[in-house]
């Protein structure tokens, strides 16, 4: 199991190079832990220990002559996380070096450092290191306010993204180019490789479901990195008011969406894993259900369980309070599912959730709530589906019609070449 805490060199080879999405596949139960295996709790958020990347690839951040002229005399905002280093260095502490004018640091979800458990509130504060101001765009505040851009004259939005429509960096970056747009700001994207980026699948968020967890009427997995995404979203004015912000991407030098990468660091503190990586986008929609997808353990995004679930599944665990989630779904009681160790590469697919939803023991409050699962799926279609027994090729049909109008669009936007 690849992990990005793990001392050694890994690959994230476990992507696919090919354009060619495999069959779903789920694991033999003969292959599977025995019933009564309980997950060892995390008890303290572990280091986090840098990898190098592809050594061909040179992400957006680390090509200083493409971007550092465009930032002198300005004064700067950096839109990061823990992801945001070139090498084994913070972006902000390496452009203050360079004597970069950076006035303040917004942070996302998970906060600036990239230690917040799941959904908490992130609160304003300021950097121990560099004594900036650290502003939070994930509670109350989502988007930039015109006191917190007041003496700001360009942003800088350099976070890693995994590829799925849900995971809501990708909303932090609209909200900074909204806020851009109507204040008059430019906005710098360095950009960086999508580990999911091989292959584009799911339904298209219908415009009824738009949330944090769903902004934009893209599918599922949308195959495009954070560049590519703003560049969409800017070029099909999808901000309020149909606005534009001034943009300029730093494209990753030697990339395609072909292109095997090895994330440097964790992209948020429960997908630990390139494996978790690569289930995340199938898994997610189980945030919607009562199945717990390992929150609350040290294998969140590789083992998915639920009390609801026959207790003759070959293996099971107990989610308990960590840093990472400090009140998991299913707390304290026994989840009776899969561990997803060995699957090996999978595309998106709907097949965990029609074998849970299935075997459940209480399909009633299988869907903890239809707005909820909905938003994540982006309609409600796939949930009245599932619920009348559809099978994945069935349900698929449905989405193929935007799906294929989404592919044409994408290419638009691609700034590297693709898988097609």
């Amino acid at each position: 199991m690849s992990s990005f805490l793990s001392a050694g060199l890994l690959s994230l080879s476990v992507f696919l190079a090919d354009c060619t999405r495999p069959a779903p596949s789920v694991p033999n139960a003969a292959a599977q832990a025995a019933p009564d295996t309980t997950l060892r709790q995390t008890v303290a958020a572990p280091p986090q220990v840098l990898l190098p990347a592809a050594e061909r690839l040179q992400v957006g951040a680390a090509q200083f002559d493409k971007y550092l002229p465009l930032l002198k005399g300005k004064r700067v905002g950096l839109v990061v996380n823990q992801t945001a280093r070139v090498g084994p260095a913070f972006l902000v502490d390496t452009l203050l070096t360079k004597g970069v004018a950076v006035k303040v640091i917004f942070g996302p979800e998970h906060g600036f450092r990239g230690e917040a458990a799941d959904g908490a509130t992130i609160k304003d504060g300021k950097d121990a290191r560099s004594g900036l101001p650290a502003l939070s765009l994930y509670g109350a505040t989502k988007k930039p306010t015109p006191e917190m851009l007041r003496d700001i004259d360009v942003l800088v939005f350099d976070i890693q993204d995994v590829g799925a429509r849900f995971y809501t960096f990708i909303s932090t970056m609209h909200y900074v180019m909204e806020a851009a747009a109507e204040q008059n700001k430019e906005v710098i994207i360095l950009d960086r490789p999508n580990p999911n980026g091989w292959y584009v699948d799911g339904p298209v968020l219908e415009p009824q479901f738009k949330t944090f967890v769903g902004m934009h009427p893209i599918p599922v997995v949308h195959g495009l990195t954070v560049g590519e995404l703003a560049q969409m979203i800017n070029g099909e004015k999808w901000l309020a008011g149909g606005r534009q912000c001034r943009l300029t991407v730093i494209p990753v030098a030697g990339y395609t969406h072909n292109t095997r990468y090895q994330l440097p660091v964790r992209p948020s503190p429960n997908l630990p894993t390139a494996h978790s990586v690569n289930l995340y986008p199938s898994l997610c929609l189980f945030e919607g259900t009562d199945v717990s997808v390992g929150r609350g353990t040290d294998r969140p995004f590789e083992v998915i369980g639920a009390p609801t679930q026959p207790a003759s599944r070959p293996f099971s665990f107990v989610p308990r309070p960590n840093p990472g989630s400090t009140a998991p779904p299913q707390n304290g009681k026994r989840c009776y599912g899969q561990d997803l160790a060995g699957v090996g590469e999978t595309a998106f697919t709907l097949a965990y959730l029609l074998d849970y939803y299935r075997q459940s023991t209480s399909k009633a409050t299988f869907f903890l709530s239809d707005r909820g699962f909905d938003r994540l799926m982006g309609n409600a279609t796939v949930r009245e589906q599932i619920i009348a027994g559809k099978s994945e090729a069935e349900i698929r049909t449905g989405w193929q019609p935007a799906l294929g109008q989404y592919k044409v669009l994408r290419k638009k936007y691609l700034l590297y070449p693709d898988f097609n």
